[in-house]
């Protein structure tokens, strides 16, 4: 189990955060890298299970590719410093907080899956020299990343399916996919199914606090990862909905059986 320390412990440094988290047992991830002092976030004795895995670029047009490609690569070295071994993805660019946020017109069209396969094939190459995974994350366009291509999990999953290769994966967010999709027990079974799966985030809905606070069965959802056999990083990025120690307890508690 893992926790995002850019959501809990917000009056703390994140070097403080990233204590905090470790201390309560938890593995810790971090976003945009390039705004964190990584020589002190490794100092830490926290344990790194993922960070943002590029800073610059986009899936659907060259320039972008060629931009994402070499800033994975300086992410790749980034994430060395802090023994990470899973770089996150999405399809779109970042903003000043390492949030994806840039929009395209309408729907992601054939050109832009074709260049998306091709960037994420290099992606995975990349990945698989480093010795380090990327995750292909899904997103929401109702609520929080209006207009970002390849949002819907069912996007996420096609195109990691489409490049087969074990330096790519999934980052399967179930708050992005409870409001783009829901059915997340049946959509968790899919991806496991193939083999797809990086790493699991949760937060509830509505309001991306963390489980219990909202309309998610996590423990149903728990319950069904465990007949799965599924044994990969479930993580909570998620705002505390008051006290962040009470937080990190309640989804302790939601996926303990």
């Amino acid at each position: 189990m893992a926790v995002c320390a850019e959501m809990v412990f917000l009056d703390l440094s994140i070097q403080e955060r990233a204590r905090r988290i470790h201390d309560a047992g938890f593995q810790v991830e971090i976003w945009d890298w390039a705004r964190h002092d990584l020589s002190a976030l490794s100092r830490t004795g926290a344990v790194f299970s993922s960070m943002t895995g590029y800073l610059r670029g986009s899936l659907t047009d060259v320039d972008g590719a060629a931009e994402l490609l070499r800033t994975a690569e300086e992410s790749v070295k980034a994430a060395q410093l802090l023994g990470c071994t899973r770089l996150n993805l999405h399809g779109t660019g970042l903003d000043s907080q390492g949030l994806p946020v840039t929009a395209v017109a309408g729907e992601a069209t054939g050109p832009m899956w074709i260049a998306a396969h091709r960037t994420l094939t290099r992606i995975a190459e990349l990945g698989e020299s480093a010795g380090v995974v990327f995750t292909l994350e899904n997103l929401n366009t109702a609520v929080d990343h209006p207009g970002v291509p390849f949002a819907k999990a069912a996007d996420t999953l096609a195109l990691v399916a489409a490049v087969d290769r074990p330096g790519l994966r999934m980052n399967l967010d179930l708050y992005h996919a409870q409001i783009g999709e829901g059915n997340l027990i049946e959509l968790v079974r899919r991806a496991h199914g193939r083999s797809l799966i990086g790493e699991i985030q949760v937060a509830d809905v509505p309001g991306r606090c963390e489980p219990g606070t909202g309309e998610i069965n996590y423990p149903a959802v728990a319950r069904a990862l465990v007949d799965l056999g599924y044994d990969g990083t479930v993580a909570m990025e998620a705002w505390a909905s008051g006290d962040s120690d009470r937080a990190l307890e309640r989804f302790r508690s939601a996926f303990t059986l």
